[in-house]
């Protein structure tokens, strides 16, 4: 396991520590298989500069939930293809207006019972996800096979449902988090980590233990309650039933 830290350490972009409008940004290592999730650990602290040039109706995370973790993925090399994707400059969240007030009670609701969020995605760019396609089909590519999708082929991750050629998430209102604990900043155990393409990331797969079925139930129904819909092969993944643009696919980077 060790021997596997360290190359996904190599493969890993140290984002660091970033505090913004009160917000953290977190770098973490990397893990190998769908093990219970490790402690994270925090980098150099810096300075994320916004373009502060969104669309009207969307929103920085960040600046309606100041106590939540940023760990945005796809900044990072620490993703399913390795590389930093395209539109992706700035490691920040951006989210419709109207999903991130409903989102902000969601926080607020969990922070009572001593969670707060941690969000890896939020707006995806349309051109990050002709990134997925194109890396999709580049067989040779394998070097996160190991850590991201150990038992599947790369070819049939669209056709079981794990990533889409139009995402959700492009639309703006569809965001993937887990919950932290707000004493420690560490995260909760859910079972399998973010964007593991496997049966253990099932919302209801029996590979995981009852504990980790209830810290799962626990996102879940509080993202549920503010109405957000969840992703049954994707327990990290939640769309706003409502969401203000349910057929608008955008293209502006995140910056």
């Amino acid at each position: 396991m060790n021997k596997l830290r360290d190359t996904g350490t190599r493969l890993g972009l140290l984002l660091g520590v970033m505090i913004v409008s009160g917000a953290v940004f977190l770098g973490v290592k990397t893990t190998a298989t769908a093990a219970p999730v490790t402690p994270e650990t925090p980098f150099t602290s810096s300075t994320v500069v916004k373009k502060n040039n969104l669309p009207g109706g969307f929103v920085y995370l960040d600046e309606v939930l100041p106590s939540a973790q940023y760990e945005i993925r796809y900044y990072s090399e620490n993703n399913f293809t390795g590389t930093r994707v395209d539109g992706y400059k700035a490691p920040l969240a951006i989210f419709s207006k109207t999903a991130a007030a409903a989102l902000k009670k969601v926080s607020e609701n969990l922070e009572q019972k001593g969670y707060i969020l941690r969000i890896y995605d939020a707006y995806r760019p349309q051109q990050a996800v002709n990134h997925f396609v194109r890396w999709s089909q580049d067989a040779a590519d394998l070097k996160m096979k190991p850590q991201y999708y150990p038992k599947l082929d790369k070819r049939n991750l669209f056709k079981l449902g794990f990533i889409a050629k139009k995402s959700g998430h492009s639309r703006g209102s569809t965001i993937d988090l887990t919950l932290a604990h707000k004493d420690t900043g560490k995260l909760v155990d859910m079972g399998s980590p973010y964007d593991f393409f496997g049966e253990i990331s099932y919302y209801n797969t029996t590979l995981i233990s009852s504990t980790q079925h209830v810290n799962r139930k626990l996102l879940k129904d509080a993202m549920v309650k503010q109405g957000f819909k969840p992703y049954a092969k994707e327990w990290w993944h939640f769309t706003l039933i409502k969401e203000p643009y349910p057929k608008q696919y955008f293209n502006f980077k995140v910056e």
